[in-house]
Protein backbone atom coordinates (compact mmCIF):
# COMPACT_ATOMS: atom_id res chain seq x y z
CA UNK A 1 0.00 0.00 0.00
CA UNK A 2 1.12 3.76 -1.03
CA UNK A 3 1.90 6.17 2.19
CA UNK A 4 -0.43 8.41 2.40
CA UNK A 5 -3.88 9.42 2.38
CA UNK A 6 -6.28 7.14 -0.35
CA UNK A 7 -7.00 8.85 -3.43
CA UNK A 8 -10.87 7.85 -3.53
CA UNK A 9 -13.34 7.75 -6.52
CA UNK A 10 -16.69 7.66 -6.75
CA UNK A 11 -19.09 6.26 -9.34
CA UNK A 12 -22.40 7.53 -8.97
CA UNK A 13 -23.95 10.64 -7.37
CA UNK A 14 -27.16 9.29 -6.22
CA UNK A 15 -28.82 8.80 -2.91
CA UNK A 16 -25.50 6.68 -1.69
CA UNK A 17 -22.47 8.29 -3.77
CA UNK A 18 -23.71 11.59 -2.77
CA UNK A 19 -23.48 11.08 0.94
CA UNK A 20 -20.28 8.87 0.35
CA UNK A 21 -18.85 12.00 -1.98
CA UNK A 22 -19.48 14.63 0.58
CA UNK A 23 -18.52 12.96 3.63
CA UNK A 24 -15.34 12.03 1.89
CA UNK A 25 -14.53 15.83 1.27
CA UNK A 26 -15.72 16.73 4.15
CA UNK A 27 -12.55 14.89 6.06
CA UNK A 28 -14.81 12.60 7.64
CA UNK A 29 -12.87 9.00 6.45
CA UNK A 30 -9.68 9.28 7.89
CA UNK A 31 -6.97 8.37 5.74
CA UNK A 32 -9.07 9.21 2.37
CA UNK A 33 -9.10 12.00 -0.12
CA UNK A 34 -11.82 12.67 -2.71
CA UNK A 35 -10.15 12.32 -6.23
CA UNK A 36 -13.04 12.66 -8.39
CA UNK A 37 -16.54 11.53 -9.31
CA UNK A 38 -17.50 9.37 -12.33
CA UNK A 39 -21.02 10.21 -13.23
CA UNK A 40 -23.05 10.31 -17.03
CA UNK A 41 -24.34 13.90 -15.82
CA UNK A 42 -23.21 16.64 -14.80
CA UNK A 43 -23.07 17.64 -10.94
CA UNK A 44 -23.92 20.74 -9.22
CA UNK A 45 -21.73 22.36 -6.86
CA UNK A 46 -19.89 18.66 -6.97
CA UNK A 47 -17.60 18.22 -3.79
CA UNK A 48 -14.42 17.03 -6.33
CA UNK A 49 -13.85 16.94 -9.96
CA UNK A 50 -15.85 14.76 -12.50
CA UNK A 51 -13.56 13.18 -14.52
CA UNK A 52 -14.07 9.27 -16.95
CA UNK A 53 -13.34 5.90 -15.94
CA UNK A 54 -9.64 5.73 -18.01
CA UNK A 55 -8.66 8.44 -15.79
CA UNK A 56 -10.05 7.36 -12.52
CA UNK A 57 -7.75 4.32 -12.83
CA UNK A 58 -4.44 6.15 -12.96
CA UNK A 59 -5.57 8.50 -10.49
CA UNK A 60 -7.26 6.77 -7.95
CA UNK A 61 -6.25 4.15 -5.16
CA UNK A 62 -9.62 2.78 -5.04
CA UNK A 63 -13.28 3.43 -6.59
CA UNK A 64 -16.48 3.18 -4.75
CA UNK A 65 -19.09 2.07 -7.18
CA UNK A 66 -22.64 3.41 -6.41
CA UNK A 67 -24.33 3.28 -9.16
CA UNK A 68 -26.05 -0.25 -9.99
CA UNK A 69 -24.63 -3.95 -11.67
CA UNK A 70 -23.90 -2.77 -14.64
CA UNK A 71 -20.79 -1.09 -13.70
CA UNK A 72 -19.90 -3.89 -12.31
CA UNK A 73 -20.18 -5.55 -15.47
CA UNK A 74 -18.88 -3.13 -17.98
CA UNK A 75 -16.07 -2.21 -15.84
CA UNK A 76 -15.38 -4.36 -13.00
CA UNK A 77 -12.49 -6.54 -14.39
CA UNK A 78 -10.70 -3.16 -16.09
CA UNK A 79 -10.88 -1.66 -12.79
CA UNK A 80 -9.11 -4.66 -10.88
CA UNK A 81 -6.94 -4.98 -13.91
CA UNK A 82 -5.46 -2.00 -13.58
CA UNK A 83 -4.73 -2.63 -9.43
CA UNK A 84 -7.30 -0.26 -8.15
CA UNK A 85 -9.18 -1.77 -5.34
CA UNK A 86 -13.22 -1.78 -5.86
CA UNK A 87 -15.81 -1.62 -3.46
CA UNK A 88 -18.93 -2.41 -4.49
CA UNK A 89 -22.42 -2.06 -3.62
CA UNK A 90 -24.35 -3.54 -6.21
CA UNK A 91 -23.76 -7.18 -4.63
CA UNK A 92 -26.61 -8.91 -6.87
CA UNK A 93 -24.25 -8.60 -9.90
CA UNK A 94 -22.30 -11.43 -8.39
CA UNK A 95 -25.61 -13.79 -9.18
CA UNK A 96 -23.93 -14.28 -12.57
CA UNK A 97 -21.55 -17.00 -12.08
CA UNK A 98 -19.34 -16.38 -15.07
CA UNK A 99 -18.94 -12.72 -13.63
CA UNK A 100 -18.54 -13.59 -10.22
CA UNK A 101 -15.55 -15.68 -11.54
CA UNK A 102 -13.74 -13.12 -13.63
CA UNK A 103 -14.01 -10.70 -10.93
CA UNK A 104 -12.80 -12.66 -8.36
CA UNK A 105 -9.48 -13.82 -10.85
CA UNK A 106 -8.93 -10.11 -11.41
CA UNK A 107 -6.48 -8.03 -9.74
CA UNK A 108 -3.97 -6.86 -8.72
CA UNK A 109 -6.67 -4.84 -7.48
CA UNK A 110 -9.19 -5.91 -4.41
CA UNK A 111 -12.38 -6.35 -4.82
CA UNK A 112 -14.51 -5.68 -1.14
CA UNK A 113 -18.31 -5.70 -0.91
CA UNK A 114 -20.10 -3.73 1.60
CA UNK A 115 -23.12 -5.18 3.96
CA UNK A 116 -25.36 -2.42 2.75
CA UNK A 117 -28.60 -2.04 4.79
CA UNK A 118 -28.15 -5.38 6.89
CA UNK A 119 -25.75 -7.26 9.90
CA UNK A 120 -25.49 -10.39 11.32
CA UNK A 121 -23.70 -11.50 7.63
CA UNK A 122 -20.61 -12.39 10.03
CA UNK A 123 -22.48 -14.66 12.19
CA UNK A 124 -24.11 -16.05 9.05
CA UNK A 125 -20.82 -16.43 7.28
CA UNK A 126 -19.34 -18.09 10.67
CA UNK A 127 -21.79 -20.96 10.82
CA UNK A 128 -21.78 -21.81 7.04
CA UNK A 129 -18.18 -22.17 7.42
CA UNK A 130 -18.49 -24.37 10.28
CA UNK A 131 -21.07 -26.73 9.60
CA UNK A 132 -23.50 -25.28 6.31
CA UNK A 133 -27.28 -24.51 6.69
CA UNK A 134 -30.05 -26.51 5.90
CA UNK A 135 -32.35 -23.93 5.21
CA UNK A 136 -31.85 -20.10 4.89
CA UNK A 137 -34.72 -17.83 4.41
CA UNK A 138 -35.03 -14.40 3.66
CA UNK A 139 -38.45 -11.93 3.73
CA UNK A 140 -38.52 -8.40 2.45
CA UNK A 141 -41.15 -6.08 2.79
CA UNK A 142 -41.26 -2.84 0.83
CA UNK A 143 -43.58 -0.31 0.13
CA UNK A 144 -45.29 -1.44 -3.33
CA UNK A 145 -43.97 1.41 -5.36
CA UNK A 146 -40.41 0.73 -4.67
CA UNK A 147 -41.04 -2.97 -5.88
CA UNK A 148 -42.50 -2.56 -10.08
CA UNK A 149 -39.83 -2.88 -12.23
CA UNK A 150 -39.64 -2.51 -16.05
CA UNK A 151 -40.37 -6.24 -16.87
CA UNK A 152 -43.72 -6.60 -15.40
CA UNK A 153 -46.83 -6.36 -17.57
CA UNK A 154 -48.99 -3.56 -16.66
CA UNK A 155 -51.54 -6.09 -15.16
CA UNK A 156 -48.86 -6.78 -12.96
CA UNK A 157 -47.75 -3.31 -11.66
CA UNK A 158 -51.59 -2.66 -11.12
CA UNK A 159 -52.12 -5.43 -8.81
CA UNK A 160 -49.06 -4.38 -6.78
CA UNK A 161 -49.77 -0.61 -7.17
CA UNK A 162 -53.09 -1.31 -6.03
CA UNK A 163 -52.89 -3.60 -3.11
CA UNK A 164 -54.87 -2.75 0.09
CA UNK A 165 -53.08 -5.33 1.94
CA UNK A 166 -49.53 -7.17 1.95
CA UNK A 167 -48.99 -9.73 -1.00
CA UNK A 168 -46.53 -11.93 -2.17
CA UNK A 169 -44.94 -10.67 -5.63
CA UNK A 170 -42.21 -13.16 -5.59
CA UNK A 171 -41.11 -16.55 -4.17
CA UNK A 172 -37.47 -18.17 -5.19
CA UNK A 173 -34.00 -18.68 -4.68
CA UNK A 174 -32.15 -15.62 -4.16
CA UNK A 175 -29.71 -15.41 -7.89
CA UNK A 176 -33.03 -14.88 -9.73
CA UNK A 177 -34.19 -12.30 -6.58
CA UNK A 178 -31.54 -10.47 -6.98
CA UNK A 179 -31.59 -10.48 -11.35
CA UNK A 180 -35.34 -9.57 -11.23
CA UNK A 181 -35.33 -6.83 -8.52
CA UNK A 182 -31.56 -5.40 -9.20
CA UNK A 183 -32.14 -2.10 -7.22
CA UNK A 184 -34.29 -3.38 -4.80
CA UNK A 185 -32.78 -6.94 -3.12
CA UNK A 186 -28.63 -6.45 -2.76
CA UNK A 187 -29.67 -8.29 1.02
CA UNK A 188 -30.46 -11.50 -0.33
CA UNK A 189 -26.74 -11.36 -2.58
CA UNK A 190 -25.24 -10.06 0.67
CA UNK A 191 -26.58 -13.23 2.46
CA UNK A 192 -26.43 -15.67 -0.42
CA UNK A 193 -22.47 -14.38 -0.54
CA UNK A 194 -21.90 -14.72 3.17
CA UNK A 195 -23.16 -18.53 3.55
CA UNK A 196 -21.27 -19.30 0.49
CA UNK A 197 -24.18 -20.94 -1.47
CA UNK A 198 -26.72 -19.17 -3.72
CA UNK A 199 -28.82 -22.47 -4.26
CA UNK A 200 -29.33 -22.81 0.07
CA UNK A 201 -31.02 -19.07 0.00
CA UNK A 202 -34.58 -18.74 -0.89
CA UNK A 203 -36.11 -14.99 -1.06
CA UNK A 204 -40.16 -13.91 -0.16
CA UNK A 205 -40.95 -9.98 -1.67
CA UNK A 206 -43.65 -8.83 -0.21
CA UNK A 207 -45.36 -5.55 -1.37
CA UNK A 208 -47.54 -3.90 1.67
CA UNK A 209 -49.13 -0.14 1.72
CA UNK A 210 -48.58 -0.19 5.30
CA UNK A 211 -45.15 -0.87 5.36
CA UNK A 212 -43.68 2.80 6.53
CA UNK A 213 -40.23 0.98 7.59
CA UNK A 214 -38.07 -1.33 4.94
CA UNK A 215 -37.88 -4.66 6.41
CA UNK A 216 -35.81 -7.84 6.13
CA UNK A 217 -36.18 -11.30 7.76
CA UNK A 218 -33.76 -12.99 7.81
CA UNK A 219 -33.90 -16.75 9.42
CA UNK A 220 -30.81 -19.44 9.09
CA UNK A 221 -30.88 -23.06 10.47
CA UNK A 222 -28.26 -25.46 10.95
CA UNK A 223 -26.42 -28.14 12.80
CA UNK A 224 -24.62 -24.73 14.32
CA UNK A 225 -27.61 -23.25 15.52
CA UNK A 226 -30.76 -21.38 14.82
CA UNK A 227 -30.59 -17.51 13.88
CA UNK A 228 -33.33 -15.08 13.11
CA UNK A 229 -32.27 -11.60 12.38
CA UNK A 230 -35.13 -8.84 11.54
CA UNK A 231 -33.87 -5.45 10.23
CA UNK A 232 -36.70 -2.57 9.32
CA UNK A 233 -34.49 0.83 7.85
CA UNK A 234 -36.12 4.29 6.91
CA UNK A 235 -35.98 4.47 3.19
CA UNK A 236 -33.79 7.04 1.84
CA UNK A 237 -35.79 10.49 1.10
CA UNK A 238 -33.98 10.58 -2.26
CA UNK A 239 -34.52 6.90 -3.40
CA UNK A 240 -37.48 4.68 -1.94
CA UNK A 241 -35.87 1.36 -3.39
CA UNK A 242 -32.88 1.57 -1.16
CA UNK A 243 -32.45 2.17 2.92
CA UNK A 244 -31.08 5.65 4.14
CA UNK A 245 -28.53 3.93 6.56
CA UNK A 246 -26.64 2.25 2.82
CA UNK A 247 -24.52 5.09 2.51
CA UNK A 248 -22.97 4.98 6.43
CA UNK A 249 -22.58 1.15 5.69
CA UNK A 250 -20.50 1.89 2.20
CA UNK A 251 -18.45 4.64 4.54
CA UNK A 252 -17.52 2.19 7.66
CA UNK A 253 -16.65 -0.44 4.79
CA UNK A 254 -14.29 2.42 3.07
CA UNK A 255 -12.80 3.15 6.63
CA UNK A 256 -11.91 -0.85 6.75
CA UNK A 257 -10.53 -1.11 3.48
CA UNK A 258 -7.98 1.65 4.35
CA UNK A 259 -7.07 0.77 7.79
CA UNK A 260 -6.96 3.90 9.45
CA UNK A 261 -8.60 2.84 11.95
CA UNK A 262 -8.83 -0.04 14.00
CA UNK A 263 -11.83 -1.94 15.70
CA UNK A 264 -14.28 -4.57 15.11
CA UNK A 265 -14.73 -5.54 11.93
Amino acid sequence: MKPGPRRIGIIGHGAIGARVAADIAAGKVKGATLEGIICRSAIDNAPAPQFEMEHALGRCDVLVECAGQEVLIEHGEAVLSAGVDLLATSVGALADPHLSQRLLAAGPGRLFLTPGSIGGLDLLASGARATGYDAVMITTTKLPGSLIQPWMDEAEADRIRNTPGPIEIFHGPAARATQLFPKSLNVAAAVALAVDDWDAVAVSVRADPAAELTTHLIEASGNSGNYRFEICNKVSPQNPRTSGVVPFAVLRSLELIIGARGGMI
